[in-house]
């Protein structure tokens, strides 16, 4: 059976190189958030510990870590900085979009060395403003802009989500572009995750010409219908499973870091109002302190029952065995709808540390507001619409199906046939 993960040696090191950079993350932050990205020193720095390989393929010298241990991995860049651990997330979970998209893609992306995320994503739901219409030998792409390009300042190739008719109704194709070939626009004026620079993304030209194998009809890419050559369980774990697992443990790493930071700033500190020179010794803290840690152990162990099912799926699927797609669908729903919950009880539980943390909190240079903006972030991400996802899980549950909907996140495509 074809597996993929690090030795415990491998992660634990790669763990303790993050903690070790750590504090030079929160540091660097606010400099960040004003310049609405991340230093190149820092994704240099972010580099040198192994984080951008967590999830490449081990055929080009990635470290390709099962999901459950980049899940480690991403929540542990974002104790420290949540910008920073989305800025990991996005080069990990990206990483299925290449694989799907057949051997020679991933060649080209993979096999030369570059320092930072090999790829980015942008704009793959149907509001689109990319166009794509085959011609002799390829794609010619208009339109755009294409928003939400987290990683693109930093990846050599951006996979722009364009629609596409061929006569028989629009679909979405995947086209792998070169950052030559693209411009980025200075509108990532955001309420929080503000260092990823997850800018909006046009084309060089009012045109480009993209060759046949770098575009894939995207079907394709999500069905995993395409050679890669790549061994490893890994491209076969459900991309679902592996995408949000990932980004639910930005939140677990995010309210960890600020429960720790409240904890330190804490200590020998008075609680107004009251006669408690320690708030720490405060029995108000204390029940507080329960609730927050009820909100974050439940998103983790959550979280990590999902990675690992990730991980175990994959492994099935690599091993030849073929899945109930009734299972499939409803796992892919339920684990959609777990990380809206897990970022819901993360940012809830940064809130009442927030509130319990006066009136200095509010400052820039405070860690705690910073993940308090960061978190909730996350929860109005377009792919965590609690009550949407709640509604579908809900219908699965009683025997009825989910709404028929377009986009990474549907679905209907893990159905079972009708008889």
């Amino acid at each position: 059976m074809a597996e993929n993960h690090g030795t415990s040696e491998e992660v634990a090191t790669l763990l303790q190189r993050v903690d070790a950079l750590g504090p030079t993350l929160r540091e660097r932050a606010l400099e960040a958030e004003r310049a609405g990205r991340h230093s190149d020193e820092t994704i240099a720095d972010l580099d040198a510990t192994g984080v951008f390989d967590i999830g490449s393929p081990a055929e080009f010298g990635g470290l390709e870590l099962s999901v459950r241990e980049q899940l480690d991995v991403v929540a542990a860049v974002s104790k420290w900085d949540g910008s920073a651990g989305w800025t990991v997330w996005a080069g990990a979970s990206t990483n299925w979009i290449p694989a799907g998209s057949g051997a020679r893609v991933v060649e080209e992306v993979y096999g030369a060395d570059w320092v930072g995320p090999r790829v980015a994503g942008s704009s793959h739901f149907p509001a689109s403003r990319g166009r794509a219409k085959r011609v002799d030998g390829g794609w010619l792409v208009t339109g755009g802009p294409w928003t939400f390009g987290s990683d693109a300042l930093w990846a050599p190739f951006t996979n722009l989500g364009c629609i596409s008719d061929d006569g028989d109704g629009p679909y979405l194709v995947g086209l792998q572009v070169p950052r030559s070939e693209l411009r980025f626009l200075d509108d990532w004026q955001v309420a929080g995750m503000r260092a990823t620079g997850s800018v909006s993304i046009t084309l060089a030209q009012d045109e480009l010409f993209v060759p046949d194998y770098r575009g894939v009809d995207f079907r394709d890419v999500v069905g995993g219908t395409l050679d890669n050559g790549l061994k490893g369980s890994l491209w076969k774990a459900p991309s679902l499973g592996w995408a949000f697992s990932l980004m639910a443990g930005m939140s677990i790493g995010i309210a960890q870091g600020a429960l720790d930071r409240f904890l330190e700033r804490s200590a020998g500190r008075p609680v107004r109002g009251t006669t408690y020179k320690n708030q720490l010794e405060a029995p108000m803290t204390h029940l507080m302190l329960s609730e927050v840690h009820s909100k974050l152990r439940s998103a983790t162990l959550m979280t990590r029952a999902n990675a690992d099912e990730t991980d175990r799926i994959g492994a099935l699927v690599a091993a030849g065995e073929e899945l109930d797609p009734q299972y499939m669908q409803n796992f892919s729903a339920r684990v959609l709808v777990e990380t809206a919950y897990a970022a819901k009880w993360c940012a809830e539980a940064i809130e009442l540390l927030q509130r319990n943390s006066g009136s200095t909190a509010i400052m820039d240079s405070e860690p705690i507001q910073r993940s308090w903006r960061d978190a909730r972030v996350i929860t109005l991400h377009g792919a965590l619409n609690l009550e949407a996802l709640s509604e579908n899980y809900g219908r699965l549950m009683a025997g009825a199906q989910p709404h028929k909907f377009a986009g990474i996140s549907t679905l209907d495509r893990f159905a079972p046939a009708r008889p």
